[in-house]
């Protein structure tokens, strides 16, 4: 059973102050939208006041006969072409709009999916994510690019036409009433439980994705382990939960529309009978009841694409919400909904001055844990009451048996996860005190879990150095102008990262520190990695993974198992190489390998959650405790 938390979905009333915020931030383009649909729609009623009067010219005998129905065809063809016109002006300026509405709405989508803390992504799990990021940015685009453009033409072609039922004959203009009852009562009960199962159907989606993302992913435990056939089962049943979904939806659309339709056709009835009958008694004449029939007859058609509509723009709704919902998707150890976080103002931006106070005392001592406990399930604690202070600059390793808490620790250490209680500060501040950016700053962590992003190679160094652009060629460092004093060079001290611009000297460097210097220039900084580009094997990913922890240079390192995937000569290497770079910072370095242990100033050994010992390598081993035994059993002792 999936143990995920599906990331919030934002309220209607939300959703909908959202989406006019977002339309209404450009006025004018709004506004000329709108005044050519209303021009276009206008063009429209020309024709039938026409093809009235001629009526009543005609019942009347007046007029010049073919003369008259020829002026009356030209006049038409003329509007009807300025209407196509103005039809076309108006859809292309809507295409526009709409297009910035969603190039604005997709940035600040994306911005708030980055700022996600990996401890909320992972709770959601991926499939969630995947399908808001994939498909329901699919649907809001189709829903902005067609839907709402066809939704306003109409919507504005049906007010106007109203308007012009009024200027005919104000009691013509009645019987249009007749549907109103029944599209009301029909829309309250559709619009009551579409919202709801259109999200339904969008989270059934999110788990068809989970579930062959996990396939996939874990394609060779799946045949090892012959789960093929469990792993069709699950997907049968995400497949027959979606199927459900969408008959559901689709339900309500099968009630909802015969009934509008029907609706719809009634206002056309009741005005050429009531028109008739006040034609009969002198109340309006039969041009008007000619145009008011043909203004009813028009209105068809808008109403037929707003009902059309409907079901892209509920799902467009739902998918908006659930995009929206990632914005109010609560941080890791995140204060209760409705109270500024720390650090923040009432309007959740980040208290500058604090934020700024925080990190000039943590950037100059050490991280201290006191009464931690953390839990991934309620009342399942994998750490139980950790207390532990590091000082700065201090090497501690932690090592333990699998499944200890040893990778939790880091995670807490570096502000992945927030314990459930205690605390876990940085020179005394909370880490929670320190914004996302002002945090990875600070405390870095490196796992195993390494990535190459589709791009170069120096892409992928500088992902390290946000902000900042490659300097000024191999080897040269910027000059300072005239009358500039030349600042201190990047990573020359703890906690200071690379320079405006990044030579490819310092790059360069980087992967000497790690040993990748050698295959990195024969590749060519400039050669493409990752997808479409060159392969690298796992222990060079983890080489450009520790460089950009270098040109990084946060003060304090986490480094959970970060030279697993080299073999224990070069592991070795890197990490003596490393040494003189890392001087002076504090590393917390998680490890099964004991000469990690062996070289730093303390061990904290981890058995069911807790420290059961902590101090120097050779103390540990003269004890004869836990550590002690780790030790002989790596030996090779018993």
């Amino acid at each position: 059973m999936s143990t995920h938390t599906s990331l919030p979905v934002a309220p209607a009333r939300d959703t909908r102050a959202y989406a006019r915020r977002l339309a209404l931030r450009h006025p004018r383009e709004l506004t000329a939208v709108l005044a050519l649909y209303a021009l276009a729609a206008g063009c429209g009623l020309v024709g039938p006041r026409l093809l009235g009067d001629l009526v009543e010219d005609t019942r009347d005998g007046g007029g010049d006969g073919g003369g008259a129905i020829a002026r009356t065809a030209l006049l038409i063809c003329v509007f009807v072409i300025v209407q196509a016109l103005l039809t076309h002006a108006a859809t292309y300026a809507s295409a526009r709009l709409g297009e910035k509405v969603l190039a604005e709405l997709r940035e600040r989508f994306v911005g708030d999916v980055l700022a996600l803390p990996l401890a909320t992504v992972e709770r959601a799990g991926a499939g969630d994510l995947v399908t808001r990021t994939i498909r329901d940015v699919e649907v809001l685009a189709g829903c902005v690019r067609r839907a709402v453009p066809a939704t306003m033409t109409a919507l504005v072609t049906i007010a106007v036409t109203f308007g012009a039922l009024f200027v005919v004959g104000p009691l013509l203009a009645f019987p249009c009433l007749i549907a109103v009852p029944v599209l009301w009562a029909a829309s309250r009960w559709f619009f009551g439980r579409s919202r709801e199962a259109f999200l339904r159907q969008s989270a059934s989606y999110a788990r068809i994705t989970e579930g062959l993302t996990e396939t996939v992913e874990g394609a060779r435990t799946v045949e090892a382990l012959r789960l093929a056939p469990r792993r069709a089962e699950r997907t049968d049943r995400d497949i027959a939960g979606s199927y459900a979904a969408e008959r559901h939806t689709i339900g309500l659309l099968t009630v909802f529309l015969p009934i509008v339709d029907t609706a719809y056709v009634l206002p056309v009835a009741a005005t050429l009978v009531l028109g008739g009958l006040f034609a009969l008694h002198g109340m309006v004449s039969l041009a008007a009841v000619t145009a008011a029939t043909l203004y009813v007859q028009q209105l068809l058609g808008p109403v037929d694409t707003v009902l059309y509509c409907l079901g892209d723009l509920q799902a467009g709704a739902a998918s908006l919400a659930r995009l929206r919902g990632v914005h109010r998707a609560p941080a890791s150890g995140a204060p209760a909904s409705g109270a500024p976080a720390p650090g923040a103002d009432a309007s959740g931006a980040d208290a500058s001055g604090a934020d700024a106070s925080a990190v000039a005392a943590a950037r100059h001592r050490g991280l201290a844990l006191r009464g931690v406990r953390y839990a991934y399930r309620e009342d399942r604690d994998v750490l139980r009451g950790i207390d532990l202070e590091i000082e700065p600059g201090e090497r501690l390793a932690v090592v333990g048996p699998s499944g200890a808490g040893k990778s939790t620790l880091g995670r807490l250490l570096a502000g992945i996860h927030a314990p459930r209680t205690g605390s876990v500060t940085v020179g005394g501040v909370p880490l929670a005190e320190l914004s996302p950016d002002r945090l990875r700053g600070q405390v870095a962590l490196v796992t195993q879990e390494t990535y190459v992003f589709a791009g170069t190679l120096r892409e992928n160094l500088l992902i390290a150095a946000p902000g900042r652009v490659p300097g000024p060629g191999p080897g040269r460092v910027p000059e300072p102008g005239p009358g500039r004093v030349p600042e201190p060079g990047p990573g020359r001290g703890p906690g200071r990262g690379p320079g405006p611009g990044v030579a490819d000297a310092e790059l360069e460097r980087a992967l000497d520190a790690v040993g990748a210097r050698e295959w990195a220039l024969e590749l060519g900084l400039d050669a493409r990695v990752g997808a479409g580009g060159a392969a690298l094997a796992p222990d060079r990913v983890q080489q450009l993974s520790l460089a950009r922890l270098v040109l990084a240079d946060p003060h304090t390192l986490v480094l959970d198992e970060a030279t697993s995937l080299l073999d224990p000569r070069a592991a070795r290497r890197l990490e003596r190489s490393l040494a003189a770079l890392l001087e002076g910072r504090t590393v917390i370095a998680i490890a099964h390998r004991l000469h990690t242990a062996h070289d730093a100033d303390r061990v904290a050994v981890m058995e069911n959650g807790r420290i059961t010992e902590l101090g120097p390598h050779d103390e540990l081993v003269a004890r004869g405790g836990a550590y002690a035994a780790l030790w002989e059993s790596w030996h090779g002792r018993t």
